[in-house]
């Protein structure tokens, strides 16, 4: 098995230096030209400045990697992707300056691996496209899947704010930085403090009732079901409802007890890349994560989790509960 110790180290530097640069494109995203990808989704500027960020970053520090990122720069080599091609390379350039076009696309697809090896990483560079777009919180995720089992991740959140207080709807203006290996704990820190050691976080031993996040995005999960869920726990209200990856985070800290994503088609398969490294950090804080099955996630498919349907990631208070009572509702 790799030592996870360097490799972590290499992703919360590359993860810190993306999120700088994702944080001024969404400052300019009014200004800032956009595509829609062939499955009607958007893709930004941030998504491939980050993927071209990242992959350069690791290249420079680990020599040779693999990498299974979201993003392709076939579209940026087209006619129709050329406004976007010189708005990533600008991007690119705040830290990379005298790095050239090619230079760049070319670092966006080295993130072209099929997730075959025994070893490699995955990378969601805007994880809550929708939510980047509307201002609100997104994740820069990334993680390394050994033989399986993921053993490092980071995840820059870069709007979500310690304040527990603070609307998830309010950015924060620093943002934070969680990061685990496998045994070694779930952690967390300023983006600026990379060079020092961070926090220890740990999921919630609360008494009170089930507190529940979700997604903001009613076709990322039935939040009718959710709100069943929750009543049958003797719980009241709505769910806090974030985009992106944040959600593991905020489990992990202890601001949720749980976080559902619960599937609103039979056929729907998650990518490896929208969980790994929120997965790892939940699960080293001391949540249970499994599918709506009770099965642990299976990162031995390929890009999907295709023995899987859904998720769990909960205290472990609340985790059995949880699921016996999504298997009343769907049995």
């Amino acid at each position: 098995m790799t030592d996870a110790a360097p490799l972590l180290a290499t992703a919360r530097t590359a993860v810190a230096e993306a999120m700088g640069v994702a944080r001024m494109i969404q400052g300019r995203i009014k200004e800032t030209p956009g595509l829609v990808k062939s499955d009607r989704s958007p893709v930004t500027v941030a998504d491939f400045a980050v993927q071209a960020l990242i992959c350069l970053r690791l290249r420079a520090t680990l020599g040779e990697f693999l990498l299974v990122g979201e993003e392709s720069a076939d579209v940026l080599r087209s006619e129709a992707g050329a406004a976007v091609r010189e708005a990533v390379v600008a991007a690119v350039r705040m830290v990379w300056s005298e790095i050239s076009p090619d230079q760049v696309l070319a670092a966006i697809d080295s993130g072209a691996h099929d997730a075959t090896a025994p070893a490699y990483w995955t990378l969601d560079p805007i994880d809550g496209t929708k939510g980047f777009l509307r201002g609100g919180q997104y994740a820069i995720s990334l993680a390394f899947i050994e033989d399986a089992e993921v053993t490092a991740g980071v995840m820059g959140c870069p709007n979500l704010s310690p304040d527990f207080d603070r609307s998830f709807a309010d950015p924060d203006p620093f943002g934070l930085l969680y990061y685990a290996s496998r045994g070694g704990g779930a952690w967390a820190s300023a983006p600026d403090g990379v060079a020092s050691g961070g926090t220890e976080v740990r999921c919630g031993t609360s008494e009170g009732p089930v507190r529940v996040c979700e997604s903001i995005e009613s076709g990322h999960s039935k939040q009718d079901t959710t709100a069943r869920v929750i009543a049958a726990l003797g719980g009241a209200g709505t769910p806090a409802r974030l985009d992106s990856q944040c959600k593991y985070a905020v489990v992990a800290r202890g601001q949720a007890d749980a976080y559902l994503r619960l599937p609103t088609r039979a056929d729907y398969v998650e990518n490896i890349w929208d969980h790994a490294a929120g997965m790892l950090v939940a699960a080293e804080a001391g949540a249970e994560i499994t599918d709506i099955d009770g099965r642990p996630l299976d990162f031995s498919c390929g890009k999907g989790l295709s023995r899987n349907r859904g998720i769990i990631c909960a205290s472990p208070r609340f985790h059995a509960r949880i699921l016996e009572a999504i298997r009343a509702i769907n049995p």
